[in-house]
């Protein structure tokens, strides 16, 4: 494909119980399947279903394999320093068996202290223990002995080969471009202290900048960068939805903008959060205004943290698909050529 491959990332935050919420993740996967999409995206968090409402990316990402065909199966990510490398390798390899080798296995380091406590770690230790633990994970990949005389089983084939490294740091961009992985950059980060004013896409363009310098000749870029995006029939609806999922997360508009979110108005919360709401000629518009956005080989849109109803999640995946993403050079897969 010429164009950017286009990912739908769901975070499992619908307002239902968990099974409820697990059933309406797979629908959308379904719907972003028929739409086009070429990969589908869940993330990891433990023990704060406000937050992220999957601690196990891939049971559920199994379950989603036997309900889809063709979409790519990515955990964006799994916080590897909380896991043992070895079983996450050995679940990732199974998955791969049953899904037909359609597995992306996103990692990083972990941004939750209470989680991190909650497991009896240091978080203030998480980039040396993820950097330990990537190196194990990557050995039994490659189908190294991980004990005396033990690889791993199944064997994971080119898994090693799709492994990438999520992160807000260049250090980690640099050490993603150095071990060959592919980089994931989020739908928003904090910004420089000094540079306040920055944009998310100016800010991430540094990131991609220092992975590339570091990627091995001969080894294809592979970029991911995440938006929440959230796409509707007209500006109205739009307004509205933004207005009511960005006021239930004042506490990160707050730590983005230094001040209180109940004296932003609705543009102000979109902004603060980095999101892209509105109508297709709207997002489409902000999305070509993103220097990393234009950068990328990989497009990942969720609709946190506006988090909409099910049904207009639905339509924004199909607006997204039909619409916008178009416009960004992406072709659906259906038409898309090799």
């Amino acid at each position: 494909m010429s164009g950017p491959r286009l990912g739908f990332f769901t975070r499992v935050l619908d307002d239902a119980s968990p099974a409820e919420r697990y059933r309406l993740a797979l629908e959308q996967i379904r719907t972003a399947e028929a739409a086009g999409f070429d990969a589908v995206a869940v993330a990891q968090h433990h023990l704060d279903g406000s937050e992220g409402g999957l601690p196990s990316p891939l049971v559920l990402l199994a379950h989603a394999a036997a309900m889809t065909s063709r979409v790519r199966l990515t955990t964006g990510v799994i916080t590897l320093a909380l896991e043992d490398p070895v079983r996450v390798a050995e679940d990732a390899a199974v998955l791969d068996q049953l899904s037909g080798g359609r597995v992306e296995l996103g990692l990083a380091s972990g941004g939750s202290p209470g989680a991190f406590a909650a497991l009896g770690l240091d978080f203030a230790d998480r980039h040396a223990v993820f950097a330990a633990k990537l190196d194990r994970l990557e050995a039994a990949l490659r189908g190294e002995p991980v004990a005396e005389g033990r690889a791993l089983y199944p064997p994971a084939g080119t898994l090693a080969e799709r492994v990438w490294i999520g992160t807000f740091s260049e250090p980690w961009a640099v050490e993603a471009g150095r071990r060959g992985h592919g980089l994931m950059l989020s739908r928003t980060q904090p910004r420089p202290a000094e540079e306040p004013g920055l944009t998310l896409g100016s800010l991430q363009e540094r990131l991609v900048d220092a992975y590339l310098e570091h990627l091995p000749a001969g080894v294809e870029p592979r970029i991911s960068v995440a938006r929440t995006v959230v796409v509707t029939d007209d500006e109205w609806r739009a307004a509205e939805l933004a207005e009511t999922g960005l006021r239930r997360v004042a506490p990160l508009v707050e730590r983005m903008t230094g001040r209180p979110a109940v004296g932003l108005s609705t543009a102000e919360l979109v902004a603060a959060t980095d999101s892209h709401v509105g109508s297709p000629a709207t997002v489409t518009a902000g999305l070509l205004a993103d220097p990393a956005v234009a950068r990328a080989t990989h497009l990942s849109f969720q609709v946190h943290s506006v988090d909409p109803p099910h049904r207009e999640v639905l339509r924004s995946v199909e607006l997204l698909a039909r619409e916008v993403a178009p416009a960004l050079g992406w072709s659906p897969a259906a038409l898309a050529t090799v």
